[in-house]
């Protein structure tokens, strides 16, 4: 009980600023006492204490009360000293870097317990006794500790935020509320458009799948017909040249079986020892019949019906090259589908993106020239010096040592050429371009019907339509070409460790486009790459 009575005595010459023993002991005029210098700095803290009040009962005092030492207080503090009972907070009860510290502690801060939001202070357990036990506090509203209680002070007011505060800022959120609304409308009623779309695209799709499936039926159906009706006409010539055959054979064999009996009469008669007997018999032998004539038999070489099969081979042939041609046709119509959406794609930024346009380019034996050897599946030209064996195709370039690729282009493609040696156009064209001859209309770059980076030795130029445009950019061994057909988009890259834009065309596409080289010396070399 001793101990107690003393712990009480500690407690009550404690300062509740500073929580330890009275220092210079001074009792305002409300009765409570403090430490001379913390009851000083509590009211010399904070730019809006204009009167001072008590830390604890918030009295205020008009004026400023006089501070004066009370001796019976020092005293007794200075005995608790003697006696050895003053106690300290443990030193997890003290702020860290990351805590938020009480306010009113002077020296060695606690942590805080609560903040006041009509205060703007954080209080320590001790100095937050006042705010439960005092009336004058009722109003206040305590929260969890915060560093950030100054968000509280209104910037017009220099005041903390009140109702007239939040009025003007309801004000502001209303209308920031009827934005957000109105553009949630907006983005509703785009994402209806979309459904809409994609219900439309969908229907239309199904419809053209079904459409086509029926049409293709119909030419398979027709084709199949076609066959039906070759080898109906072919069994029926076939039975009508076997049946002539046949008759022709029955009428020599029955030729022979009379050669035959003639031939044993006339072997009989020679035997007759009888000269009468032979001169009697013999003005009565039978007369030899119309022999049939051996020029009437005109066996044809082994072919037979092998001129059939080069005519419907030739049909296949046309056929091919019918649907060859007109399917670029239709990938086009199926690739302007997408015009709409292409218009809002911008063109990638990174390699990376590039090659999710990527196309694997393969060359055409057909249009090569002839001095051009195609090697590695066709993706690379190489110019020599001795003509290669090609066989006449109408598609061969005759007069410059160019080819195009197999491939036609349409939508959004991209793709990387490896040149080498001194001079190399990496062109596009449309596949009516001329192939005859050495003249401006067969020449990639020369005409309105293809377009060429012209890549020479440190150097580039663009040609279209027989201009020349220098392009500068840093020499690369390696060119990418990115082409968005619907959007008219051709742009030529510099590619090394990083990734040039040499030159961009924008223009319109009129038909599906094919890639390109032109090879000027011999030994020039342009490859394909396969991308990953």
């Amino acid at each position: 009980m001793a101990q107690k009575g003393v712990q009480l005595d500690q407690e009550t010459i404690s300062c509740s600023i500073c929580l330890d023993l009275l220092k210079d002991p001074v009792t305002i005029p409300c009765g409570h006492s403090y430490c001379m210098n913390c009851i000083k700095g509590f009211w010399g803290v904070g730019g809006n204490r204009k009167i001072p009040s008590c830390p604890q009962c918030r009295q205020t005092f008009t004026p400023r009360p006089v501070l004066v030492k009370n001796t019976m207080l020092a005293a007794l503090v200075e005995e608790l000293k003697r006696t050895g009972l003053q106690a300290a907070p443990a030193d997890h009860c003290y702020a860290g870097p990351e805590d938020v510290a009480c306010d009113v502690c002077t020296g060695r801060k606690l942590k805080a317990l609560k903040s006041c939001l009509q205060c703007l202070i954080s209080y320590c357990e001790k100095h937050l006794q006042p705010h439960y036990e005092s009336p004058a506090f009722g109003k206040h509203k305590l929260v969890e500790p915060s560093k950030k209680l100054q968000e509280n002070i209104c910037s017009s007011h220099d005041e903390v935020m009140k109702t007239f505060c939040r009025t003007e800022r309801q004000r502001g959120l209303e209308v920031s509320r009827q934005n957000i609304q109105q553009r949630i409308q907006d983005r509703q009623k785009d994402v209806k458009v979309l459904q809409q779309e994609v219900e439309a695209i969908n229907g239309s799709a199904d419809k053209a799948v079904e459409d086509s499936r029926k049409i293709f039926t119909e030419l398979i159906c027709l084709m199949e017909k076609r066959r039906s009706d070759v080898e109906r006409q072919l069994r029926f010539q076939q039975e009508t040249e076997v049946r002539r055959v046949k008759e022709l054979e029955e009428k020599l064999e029955q030729e022979i079986t009379e050669l035959k009996r003639k031939d044993a009469e006339l072997k009989q008669l020679s035997h007759t020892e009888d000269h009468s007997q032979f001169l009697h018999n013999y003005p009565s032998l039978s007369p030899l019949s119309g022999s049939t004539d051996s020029s009437a038999i005109k066996i044809r070489p082994l072919s037979y019906f092998e001129d059939v099969i080069a005519a419907v081979s030739a049909v296949r042939d046309k056929l091919q090259d019918v649907l060859t041609e007109e399917w670029t046709n239709i990938s086009l119509t199926v690739a302007e589908a997408d015009v709409l959406l292409s218009a809002s794609q911008p063109e990638p930024k990174t390699r990376a993106g590039f090659f999710r346009y990527s196309r694997e380019i393969t060359l055409d034996p057909n249009t090569a020239y002839t001095k051009l050897s195609l090697s590695e599946g066709n993706r690379k030209a190489t110019l020599m010096s001795e003509k290669q064996s090609y066989s006449y195709h109408p598609d061969r370039f005759t007069g410059w040592s160019q080819v195009l690729s197999r491939e036609s282009l349409t939508g959004r493609c991209y793709w990387e050429v490896e040149w080498g040696g001194e001079e190399v156009y990496v062109a596009v064209a449309y596949k009516n371009i001329s192939r005859a001859g050495s003249s401006r209309e067969s020449g990639f770059g020369f005409n309105g019907k293809s377009w060429a980076l012209d890549c020479y030795k440190n150097s580039y130029n663009f040609w279209y339509n027989d201009v020349k445009t220098p392009v500068s950019g840093p020499r690369s061994s390696r060119v990418g070409v990115y082409l968005d057909h619907s959007a008219g988009i051709l742009s030529f890259y510099s590619i090394s460790e990083t990734m040039t834009l040499l030159h961009r065309v924008q223009t319109t596409f009129t038909q599906p486009l094919y890639a390109g080289v032109w090879l000027w010396y011999s030994s020039d070399t342009a490859k394909f790459c396969k991308l990953r």
